[in-house]
């Protein structure tokens, strides 16, 4: 190969390499900085693409258990209530057999109904309860529900057919109803507490005087008139209803728990599937690292020692 001053190809290669060795070096400092593989479209445009969609599906995974939970704090809440509803329609029952004494006389009978009136009103404030604005409990006209988009239909308790009132949480990331919801139930308060037979649509008079305009036949400004309007029978069917609707509530609460679950167990996996196409190898990366750190400085005192070659013409000519 001839000696000459113009060019020097050997110099221009060893330079070429040693962009490309700093490349590569620049490229592993950068995803060990960031402990993501894909740093940019041009990393991996393929593997980036299917990231974007997990990660979204993770954020909306996310976003329904949240919703999940707090739907099972409004079921919480609501058997709570419900809890509070039964002791004192447990309580008013007692009233009303104490009241059957042969020894009580009008006035002792009297002395009962100021606290059966008394239990009544707790029962109408527990019906107007809410979580978050939003009612726990409604009645056969869903004229006292506040909040969210209630679905209705029907549904029989024995002989007697009543309204239902519920919710959808929507439990897929689609959004879709079809792939995956649960109906959360707003308890029918008015037909839970009805005292008289209540026919399809809920009309009739309840115990805890939801409807207060109600001024039928033994009812005064829509309270039950004495203790004595309500028999002890009547009292055993609230109580059984009062123990259907909280085992339809723990049963919802239930289902909400196992979707939590199922939602968390595919959250895990999504967020697996994720890492493994975005998260960077760091013990792989580390030896990359090294092995370009040390090509850059060879790379380096190469491209200097053919920058050199030149200068073996300045001998000739001296």
């Amino acid at each position: 190969m001839p000696v000459v001053v113009n060019s020097n190809a050997t110099a221009t290669a060893s330079s070429f390499n040693l962009s490309r060795a700093n490349d590569a070096l620049r490229k592993s400092l950068e995803r060990l900085s960031t402990g993501k593989r894909i740093n940019s479209a041009a990393d991996d445009a393929g593997g980036l693409s299917v990231a974007y969609k997990l990660n979204s599906k993770m954020n909306r995974t996310s976003a329904i258990i949240q919703n999940s939970q707090n739907a099972l704090s409004y079921l919480q809440v609501q058997d709570s209530s419900l809890s509070a509803a039964g002791k004192i329609v447990d309580r008013m029952a007692e009233l009303r057999t104490m009241a059957q004494d042969i020894t009580k006389n009008t006035g002792d009978i009297e002395n009962y109904s100021k606290e059966f009136i008394e239990l009544q009103s707790q029962l109408n404030q527990i019906s107007k309860e809410k979580f978050n604005g939003i009612s726990l409990f409604g009645t056969s006209s869903a004229t006292a529900v506040s909040g969210g988009v209630l679905n209705t239909g029907t549904a029989s308790f024995g002989s007697v057919q009543y309204n239902t009132l519920s919710r959808t949480l929507t439990t897929h990331d689609s959004g879709s109803t079809e792939s995956g919801s649960v109906s959360i139930n707003v308890i029918n308060f008015q037909f839970m507490l009805s005292i008289h037979s209540t026919a399809s649509g809920g009309t009739g008079v309840d115990l805890g005087n939801i409807d207060e305009s109600n001024t039928g036949s033994g009812v005064t400004g829509g309270y039950v008139n004495g203790i004595k309007e309500v028999s002890v029978s009547q009292f055993m069917d609230i109580i059984s209803r009062i123990a259907d609707m909280r085992a339809e509530n723990g049963a919802e609460q239930n289902r909400v728990m196992q979707r939590i679950d199922l939602l968390q167990s595919n959250l895990t996996n999504i967020e697996a599937a994720h890492g493994r196409i975005m998260d960077a190898d760091i013990a792989l990366e580390s030896t990359r690292f090294a092995r370009h750190n040390i090509l850059v400085q060879a790379s380096a005192s190469m491209t200097a020692q053919a920058n050199q070659l030149s200068s073996v013409a300045l001998s000739l000519i001296g």
